[in-house]
């Protein structure tokens, strides 16, 4: 999984939301593919987290320059 991009690991969310609402996967199957997506979903918020801890909004500084100004969501 770590080898796996974001979109990836969202495409296979994707695919296995689509197998367990079709209702007909066996109980174990149906289990196995809830404990994956369960742990993409996990790997994909850390991904975001990771992403956002990143970003940097520019924003006018004292001298009238661009500053950089970490992210705030709460804004």
């Amino acid at each position: 999984m770590e080898k796996m991009s974001f979109e990836q690991a969202i495409i296979r969310i994707d695919d296995i939301v689509k197998t367990l609402e079709k209702g007909d996967a066996p109980l174990e199957q149906s289990l196995t593919l809830f404990e994956e997506g369960t742990s993409l979903i996990k790997f994909c918020g850390k991904l975001l987290d990771s992403a956002e801890q990143k970003v940097v909004r520019l924003q006018k500084g004292q001298d009238g320059e661009p500053a950089e100004v970490p992210f705030d969501v709460e804004e």
